[in-house]
């Protein structure tokens, strides 16, 4: 396959999404704070209630993983001085272990009122932000550690990144450009930057990026993987099936593979096969939201109502944010004729999402169904006038269904 092909099918899946990247939380060295207001504290005369050996064994706790113990640790420091930054830097990582993010934040913002210095809190902010899709927050505090650390090679492939979410294709690559000689050697990282610079004009960094992404996973399974995304987004089904089986084939271990397989037997409408390879899926990797929200729709697409309604609730179980299962549901519920049921799913959606026209749509669809015609007739302006007012290809990638891809969004912990 040559070079401009590849960059042709690559370039035009829009797959907007993230390499895997080492994203442990980060506790501040020692040596980088600079006082006792905000290091470790020192020792009392008490030992039964030494805030500097509670302070070590949170410490000792956390790097065991024993969470419980560490959070009770940094609390009992924290009782004792509530000046003491690296208790709540250390308990912000606690909570981000736990995927307990605005209870991770709260508490890395007093680390970073107390501790503005530290690079390594406002990185925990930043990736707090970015476990949670909430990639324009993220942007910020990514931005002042690589200020800060402009050679640390995690905040700037995850600012990158960010960039990248946000369609700002030049910054994204200008970011991303530096960490060559670390990372040409990922997948994922040649396949970002290849359509960062394709986006941004940059010629010769969007061939060099392509090239070496042949170059580095030709043949493999991940190779697979990529081409069989790239096919699906092209709607070349029966390429991306082809290319989905051969990384099964090459690798049965692979992460995603069914769940991709699954899509592709669902944009060809074998319903069946879809629900049997998303089940799949969903054994090996239960807690991917994504295969349950999938499986709502082909549940949907079968007129198996109930299973769907089921599918999508295990998805949100997972993933409060995702949309597509509130709307999936608000349909669901439509078709049952549930309407409360339905406003309920759907406002939860626009509280997701506000400038989505289908979620005003359907929304003035269901409040028509339930007699509340001038309202519905409100909503039905709205979707119109955003629809008239936001032509940007942001939001027509949005709303045109592009397939997801988790397996671009695994991070190594």
């Amino acid at each position: 396959m040559s070079s401009a092909s590849l960059r042709l099918i690559v370039l035009a899946g829009l797959l907007l999404s993230c390499a895997a990247a080492a994203l442990s939380a980060q506790t501040p060295s020692p040596d980088a704070v600079p006082g006792p207001r905000n290091a470790a504290p020192a020792a009392s005369s008490s030992a039964s209630a030494d805030p500097a050996q509670l302070f070590r064994a949170g410490q000792d706790a956390l790097a065991r993983g024993r969470l419980d113990e560490a959070e009770r640790n940094f609390r009992q420091v924290l009782a004792a001085n509530p000046q003491v930054g690296g208790a709540y830097a250390n308990l912000g990582v606690v909570y981000m272990r736990r995927k307990q993010w605005p209870k991770a934040l709260q508490t890395l913002r007093q680390a970073e009122h107390l501790m503005p210095q530290v690079p390594g809190i406002r990185l925990n902010i930043g990736l707090a932000y970015f476990r949670q899709n909430e990639f324009l927050k993220a942007i910020p505090p990514f931005e002042s550690v690589v200020r800060d650390q402009p050679d640390a090679l995690q905040p700037r492939h995850l600012l990158g990144l960010c960039y990248f979410f946000a369609e700002r294709w030049a910054d994204a690559a200008n970011t991303l450009e530096p960490l060559w000689a670390q990372e040409s050697g990922q997948l994922s990282y040649l396949y970002v930057l290849s359509i960062a610079a394709h986006r941004a004009g940059q010629k010769d960094w969007d061939e060099k990026a392509t090239a070496q992404l042949i170059k580095a996973g030709e043949g493999s399974p991940e190779f697979h993987l990529f081409m069989g995304k790239a096919h699906l987004n092209l709607e070349q089904y029966d390429l991306a099936l082809a290319d989905f089986q051969a990384a099964e084939n090459a690798n049965p271990k692979l992460p995603f593979v069914h769940f991709n397989l699954g899509l592709a037997y669902l944009k060809k409408q074998d319903y069946e096969h879809a629900r049997d390879e998303f089940l799949k899926d969903a054994a090996v990797e239960p807690d991917l939201a994504f295969n349950y929200d999938e499986l709502g729709d082909v549940y949907t697409l079968m007129q198996q109502y109930k299973d769907a309604e089921k599918a999508y609730r295990e998805a949100l179980r997972r993933d409060p944010r995702l949309l597509n299962s509130y709307v999936g549901l608000a349909k669901v519920y439509q078709r049952m004729q549930n309407y409360q049921k339905a406003l309920s799913a759907i406002d939860s959606a626009g509280k997701l999402d506000p400038l989505r026209t289908d979620i005003h749509y359907l929304r003035g669809q269901i409040l028509l169904r339930m007699g509340r015609n001038q309202e519905a007739k409100k909503e039905l302006e709205t979707s119109v006038r955003i629809d008239n007012e936001r032509r940007a290809q942001r939001q027509k990638q949005v709303e045109s269904g592009t397939v997801p891809s988790p397996e671009l969004l695994e991070d190594d912990q």
